[in-house]
């Protein structure tokens, strides 16, 4: 019997995307997430006694800021050697992309194989065998699969490839390669990097990827960790997931349909997160809120997202502490429309109303104010405009939303100005 932990795509110091920029976002869990995950699973390694550990790839995030990265990566690994446990590492794209990365001198217990040719690793006194290859690019389209070397007989033999097998949504498409690819090479188990959500994509034989170690945005939401695996003779492969996030994220969708009061919109939020926080205990969340659903409130936190914002973020401080950061507050919700009532009242707010409709509906006019957005979009720093939820004038359905926004804004500036509420 041996046993080895399976992991892939820890970014080691790649920063929570964007969280810093919001005022009171728990910046001191932000900056060392990644490095204290990679802490908890060297710590892992060690307490069960492992015999070895695999990376598929992505263990950097590129170049790195400074020489910082390369020695805190160091100085881990050195406690896998005082325990005699060995490192087997695939580059993947991102590490590809660095060029620092390719300098690092690793400890003895460390083999990276070549971008070159595929190679194998004979692990002797365990009859085990490790075939891999690593990325020469940050981009490689070519199926690397398919030239993995024979696998080695009595032996049990493990594949370590970073991929994106068929294609995952939210992942370039990678050294793509197929179920059968991979089940052809003969091997008994595939360590696969790249995709960063757990999943067992084959069982004969066992296809894994192991997810990222510490989610870093909304598209990465749920527990992430790595994989224990427990081989025993004539027996299947044993996986065991196991998390390593320190913190979390999570989205929700909260229907305040039929709602008529600010208090208990905050009710609903607070037990919908609070359900969050008991399945998660004891890891802290970040979560994204959309609000949704027909409510009598729709005016007053359409009209006014700002205060909306706050008063969730308050509550949720309020509740919770420090368990929970609300990362964004999305407003969905529509207003109640008893049956046969009119739309607006007469005046500024139907004529306000009929031009929005108008708006929304005529392609042409989308077209044209995504035209006149499009020079200002380009202007605004690099940061936004590469951010996966940046404002993209071509979007007609994102740019029908922004409108419904700003006719909230609208409607609610010109009920105050009137005296409404």
């Amino acid at each position: 019997m041996f046993r080895f932990i399976h992991t892939a795509d820890i970014h080691l110091d790649s920063p929570l995307q964007r969280l810093e920029t919001y005022d009171g976002a728990p910046v001191n869990e932000i900056r060392r997430a990644s490095r204290r995950a990679f802490e908890s699973l060297v710590d892992l390694a060690l307490n069960e006694s492992v015999d070895f550990v695999l990376i598929a790839g992505d263990l950097f995030d590129g170049d790195w800021k400074d020489y910082h990265t390369g020695l805190y990566f160091v100085s881990q690994i050195r406690r896998l050697m005082d325990a005699g446990i060995r490192v087997f590492i695939v580059a993947g794209n991102h590490d590809a992309a660095g060029k620092m990365t390719r300098h690092l001198p690793y400890p003895d217990n460390v083999h990276v194989f070549s971008a070159r040719k595929p190679e194998t690793v004979i692990i002797e006194p365990l009859k085990a065998a490790v075939h891999g290859q690593s990325f020469a690019s940050a981009a490689v389209s070519d199926n690397l699969a398919v030239s993995y070397l024979e696998p080695v007989g009595g032996y049990f033999n493990i594949g370590l490839l970073h991929t994106s097998l068929t294609g995952r949504p939210g992942h370039e498409n990678y050294a793509p390669c197929t179920l059968s690819d991979l089940a052809a090479r003969g091997y008994d188990y595939w360590a696969l990097g790249h995709v960063h959500r757990f999943e067992i994509a084959g069982h004969e034989p066992m296809v894994v990827f192991p997810g990222c170690i510490q989610g870093r945005h909304i598209r990465e939401t749920g527990p992430k960790g790595c994989v224990l695996v427990t081989i025993r003779e004539g027996l299947p492969p044993e996986t065991v997931f196991y998390p390593l996030d320190v913190i979390r994220w999570e989205s929700i969708d909260v229907d305040l349909a039929g709602t008529a009061g600010l208090e208990e919109a905050i009710d609903i939020l607070k037990a919908r997160v609070e359900a969050l926080v008991v399945e998660n205990d004891p890891v802290p969340l970040i979560v994204r809120a959309t609000f949704t659903g027909k409510t009598a409130i729709h005016a007053r936190i359409a009209g006014d997202p700002e205060y909306w914002r706050q008063a969730v973020r308050a509550s949720a401080l309020s509740a919770f502490g420090e368990r929970v950061w609300m990362e964004k507050i999305r407003i969905e919700t529509q207003p109640v429309q008893p049956p046969g009532s009119k739309s607006a009242d007469p005046g500024p707010l139907r004529e306000l109303e009929t031009l929005t409709a108008a708006i929304k509906n005529d392609s042409a006019v989308l077209k044209d104010l995504a035209d006149e957005l499009g020079p200002l979009f380009r202007k605004l720093p690099a940061e936004y405009r590469q951010d996966m939820e940046a404002l993209q004038p071509g979007d007609a359905d994102q740019m029908r939303r922004i409108i419904d926004q700003s006719h909230d804004l609208l409607v609610r500036r010109l009920m105050r100005a009137g005296g409404g509420t």
